[in-house]
């Protein structure tokens, strides 16, 4: 079994917020996550897929192909938008970096083909990410 990861790149904005909780509450988890006005992250999403290689190209999946799946069905719906509520994949989920992680998972695996789709890895600062292998 041979691992191909691709890189790709996208900026949101969200907010961590609790509405059964009070501002207060929010704030005490989320802190400055919480503010009502949303914050914004440079993401940096890793995409590991999994297979043989094929014996007469030697590759897995075509990179220009992957790469064209993941900008179409996830980082074009979430770059520059407000995750909160203009992604709908996302709708009625808390976006934070680990939901995040697990919704792209599950959006991606539907539309690869000839590969496996091992795990998402999403960086949401340079010293924060949560990764996603499925259920």
């Amino acid at each position: 079994m041979v691992y191909l990861t691709r890189k790709e790149h996208f900026n949101a904005a969200h907010r961590l917020y609790n509405p059964k909780w009070s501002d207060e509450q929010n704030e005490e988890v989320f802190g400055k996550c919480a503010n009502k006005n949303y914050h914004g992250h440079n993401y940096n999403l890793y995409v590991t897929v999994k297979g043989e290689p094929d014996p007469d190209t030697g590759i897995i999946v075509n990179l220009k192909d992957l790469s064209h799946i993941i900008q179409s069905r996830i980082t074009d719906q979430l770059d520059h938008k407000n995750l909160n509520i203009e992604v709908e994949f996302l709708k009625g989920i808390m976006p934070s970096t680990e939901n995040l992680a697990r919704a792209i998972f599950i959006e991606l695996k539907k539309y690869l083909a000839g590969c496996e789709l091992h795990s998402v890895k999403l960086f949401e600062t340079e010293n924060n990410f949560a990764e996603y292998f499925g259920d």
